[in-house]
């Protein structure tokens, strides 16, 4: 099982120097392998690799990068390779790997060596990159398993960040929670469960749009190619920056609170890239981030040992989660109310028919319906401790 970490390094203007050197020779190589990939007629990757040396021989300047650093560009240009033959593949139209400009070359890796992690018991450790030397990095929560991999990110924010990549030797075992969910994802509310759970849609573009409407008009006034734009841009990045952080914060606690809180969820299997397409609704779906969310909740059930299963939303809305019958309503309908009594809010009846039909029993007992439950953002992000350690 391999675990992934986010850190924050905190170099010294020196260390940045050097960081930035690694990051525009790993462009040019990378940029050389594509030219010389393109010339082939017959793809050879050991023409490819033999180049990597050529090009040390020729230019001294990358011998001032850890060589596995410079290797790992071969991977990369593959890998993207693999990527565009998987596109095509699905019916998707692609076209060639493009040269990398500055400013569109973010990440250079360390594999398997040229890497060390120093404690020093103080609020910053330390992190040894070869040809680099000791960065300082903050580490808000502990590395399990052996670190196979640290890829160097410099953002446009300015900032460097160390995505540590780490294999942990340990079993899954099945998760001993007999508890089971279905989970409906809304817009007025972001969930709502078949345990009659609701979470309030954080909005959190909507918080963070005047501010960014703000800097972004002060951007637009800046006189091009000038120091002051240079500035306002990296302001700019640093408020989007923030907005995503928060919403990966939220998502990240919300996922961890379910995965730990049960043995079954059940969710939609839902065509996001279709949704998006209707232009009163799309800035609200993006915002909300059902992709990410099920991405996070997927992963993180794997891991726990919990079973997730997705499944088609066709009809849950419509159907009574009672007695199965079709309920026809509106949009602006909130409130399911069928001939047998049954009178809820639209989106828990959903929930309720999500895990029906997740567990098999679309036809058969329905789900016991509990009094309902209100959770607002706050207790939702509450449920894991500061620092995120579960993620």
């Amino acid at each position: 099982m391999k675990l992934t970490y986010k850190f924050r390094l905190y170099p010294t203007k020196d260390q940045e120097k050097k960081l930035l050197h690694a990051l525009d020779r790993c462009r040019f190589v990378y940029n050389k392998l594509l030219e010389e990939l393109n010339k082939q007629e017959k793809i050879d990757r050991k023409i490819l690799q033999h180049l990597i040396v050529e090009l040390k021989e020729k230019y001294k300047e990358l011998k001032e990068v850890y060589s596995k650093v410079l290797q790992y560009e071969h991977y990369r240009l593959f890998s993207n390779l693999r990527a565009l033959a998987r596109l095509k593949k699905n019916g998707k139209k692609v076209g060639k790997l493009r040269f990398k400009g500055k400013g569109w070359f973010k990440t250079f890796t360390y594999n398997q060596s040229g890497f060390k992690l120093i404690e020093t018991n103080k609020r910053l450790d330390l992190l040894h990159l070869s040809k680099i030397g000791n960065i300082k990095i903050r580490i808000h929560r502990a590395v399990k398993g052996k670190i196979k991999q640290i890829t160097i990110k410099h953002c446009s924010s300015k900032k460097w960040y160390a995505c540590i990549t780490a294999e942990v030797k340990e079993k899954i075992t099945k998760s001993s929670n007999s508890k089971k969910v279905g989970i409906d994802l809304g817009l007025i509310d972001f969930i709502y469960d078949s345990d009659g759970n609701k979470i309030k849609h954080p909005k959190i573009l909507d918080k963070s749009l005047k501010k960014l409407t703000k800097e972004q008009r002060r951007l637009s006034r800046k006189k091009k190619k000038s120091k002051n734009k240079k500035k306002q841009r990296i302001k700019v990045a640093r408020v989007y920056e923030r907005t995503v952080n928060q919403r990966n914060d939220f998502l990240h606690k919300l996922s961890r609170c379910y995965v730990k809180g049960y043995g079954f969820i059940a969710l939609e299997k839902l065509n996001i890239k279709g949704m998006v397409k209707n232009r009163y609704l799309s800035k609200s779906i993006i915002d909300a981030s059902w992709s990410k969310f099920i991405q996070l909740i997927q992963y993180k059930a794997e891991n726990a040992g919990v079973d997730i299963i997705k499944i088609d939303p066709k009809n849950t809305t419509i159907n009574c989660s009672n007695c199965k019958s079709k309920v026809y309503k509106k949009l602006y309908n909130r409130i399911h109310k069928c001939e047998c009594g049954l009178e809820i809010e639209r989106d828990y009846n959903s929930a309720i028919n999500i895990l029906n039909i997740g567990q098999g029993l679309s036809k058969f007992t329905p789900v016991k319906i509990e009094p309902l439950r209100e959770l607002t953002e706050v207790s939702a992000s509450s449920v894991v401790e500061a620092g995120s350690s579960l993620r």
